[in-house]
């Protein structure tokens, strides 16, 4: 489907990027995958290395994207016939601790990172295919101890609710079941 817009989400080990993985290759030949994370340890990099075995070279384009991810995005989608960007949490992650991140109130910092992720949707839909954004639930849990965990909670619910809204569709993973939410939403109705 052109330029349809999913959003997949769930938890840590929920299933959420191989349903993503599997619903980008029923739309193209040539899916890119855009990666955001930056390996900086070795359990990073054993992650990396599990997600790309599961994706076949012959298959799959990959673009690197810790920053500027509306550039890499525009490219990806003249690219490949699908695009696969995981994820919108971690990439999240990079924009507020990474190089050149913003200072300020929560406020502040949201209002950098929700521009920065407009870009991105913007990006996405001028493509004109399909494109699944994986991204973590990060806020179902008990309420962080820390300030810097309790804001950082706060953008990704925002930035979460951000991308669902600009979604066609909405899948919520656990364990391995994926959930279309926008089928399932409650809808109010318009007020004149």
């Amino acid at each position: 489907m052109p330029g349809k817009l999913v959003l997949v989400t769930g938890g840590a080990r929920s299933g959420k990027s191989e349903f993503a993985e599997k619903y980008v290759l029923h739309y193209g030949a040539k899916c890119a995958y855009i990666a955001t994370a930056e390996i900086l340890d070795d359990e990073m990099a054993e992650r990396v290395r599990l997600h790309q075995a599961r994706r076949p070279r012959t298959r799959w384009i990959n673009f690197e994207a810790p920053y500027n991810a509306h550039e890499v995005m525009a490219k990806a989608v003249k690219e490949a016939g699908a695009v696969l960007f995981d994820c919108l949490t971690l990439y999240m992650s990079n924009l507020l601790y990474g190089k050149n991140a913003p200072q300020g109130t929560t406020e502040q910092k949201a209002q950098f990172v929700k521009a920065e992720i407009a870009k991105l949707i913007d990006a996405a839909r001028a493509g004109a295919k399909p494109v699944v954004f994986v991204t973590n639930e990060v806020g179902a849990g008990i309420v962080p101890e820390n300030a810097m965990a309790r804001e950082y909670r706060d953008i990704a619910g925002w930035v979460n609710q951000q991308v669902a809204d600009a979604a066609d569709s909405v899948f919520y993973c656990v364990a391995g079941q994926a959930v279309d939410m926008k089928k399932l939403a409650f809808k109010f109705e318009e007020e004149n």
